[in-house]
């Protein structure tokens, strides 16, 4: 047996999915390579050319907080269940995720025809004095091609001041060279840190610049990035496929889902990635907030 029975529509409560999962991951550990070898493919982009995915990488950069709870993405069992309820949905493609949380769902049944891309540089742990220096502690470029995954992303934020920053630019480059050659999809998310002599917009203008002249190709390479008030000043320093950062609102989703359907119009714009926004909303109905993300990506939604 390849995986776990298929997740229900409506999946059991946390501790059921962690009890079955432990116990294939105890008794049985190498039907986890055979669930991913097992997993039905699909094209990495449709005819719309859009992509919508959940991000599910947080917790290995020991990012637990969602709004006011310090520990909301602490529960595995019911972090779990939310993203099944919303890999579920309609319009949702697929998931970016760490190697943890991907094998689980695929033990879980719920990859099959989902865009699946592997987070790699998770070692600059949120708030940690080597926050910059983000070592790549997570998925290689080999094993994201061995699992028969669909892409792989890296982060990196310039900051002049810290050499973490120049270390994690040359793991990047390092990384993103490496998918190339195996013709698979690098996704880098850029943010710059603050400077006194330069607006948000331009700090992350000149981010990108730098970002996208990493390796020695970039014809694999997308970005993801922040939506910022002036997201069509931002978006003009590249030429490069774009996915938007869904970051996380707290009690401002409204306003953040119109930022998304604005920033959606532009060219470069090709999707959404988004996580905590649309698995722990404010209203608490994930089926309803992943729809309704769903219809901006897909041009049905707000505006």
């Amino acid at each position: 047996m390849a995986e776990l029975s298929p997740a229900p529509r409506t999946p059991g409560s946390g501790r059921q999915l962690l009890a079955g999962l432990s116990r294939v991951r105890r008794q049985q550990p190498a039907q986890i390579a055979a669930a991913l070898r097992a997993r039905r493919r699909r094209p990495l982009l449709r005819e719309r050319g859009t992509l919508f995915l959940i991000a599910a990488d947080h917790p290995a950069r020991g990012v637990l907080k969602v709004g006011s709870r310090a520990d909301a993405m602490a529960d595995r069992g019911e972090f779990l269940r939310r993203l099944v309820v919303a890999l579920e949905r309609p319009g949702v493609d697929g998931l970016l995720a760490t190697p943890d949380v991907i094998e689980d769902l695929a033990l879980l049944g719920v990859l099959h025809d989902k865009v699946v891309f592997g987070s790699m540089n998770r070692g600059g742990l949120s708030g940690s004095v080597f926050e910059l220096d983000d070592r790549f502690t997570a998925y290689t470029a080999q094993g994201i091609a061995e699992a028969g995954l669909d892409g792989g992303k890296m982060m990196v934020r310039i900051d002049d001041r810290d050499p973490g920053t120049l270390r994690t630019l040359a793991g990047c480059a390092r990384a993103i060279d490496e998918l190339a050659r195996l013709r698979l999809p690098a996704m880098v998310e850029v943010l710059a840190e603050p400077r006194p002599d330069l607006d948000l917009t331009t700090a992350l203008m000149r981010a990108v610049a730098i970002v996208s002249g990493l390796a020695t190709t970039s014809a694999w390479t997308w970005l993801k990035l922040p939506v910022v008030d002036d997201m069509e000043r931002l978006i003009a320093a590249t030429s490069l496929p774009t996915l938007l950062l869904g970051g996380d609102p707290g009690p401002a989703a409204e306003h953040t889902y119109r930022r998304w359907a604005e920033a959606m119009r532009l060219p470069q714009v090709m999707g959404l990635v988004a996580g905590r926004t649309l698995l722990y909303p404010e209203h608490g109905d994930v089926a309803r907030a992943v729809d309704e993300a769903a219809g901006i990506v897909n041009g049905d939604g707000a505006g």
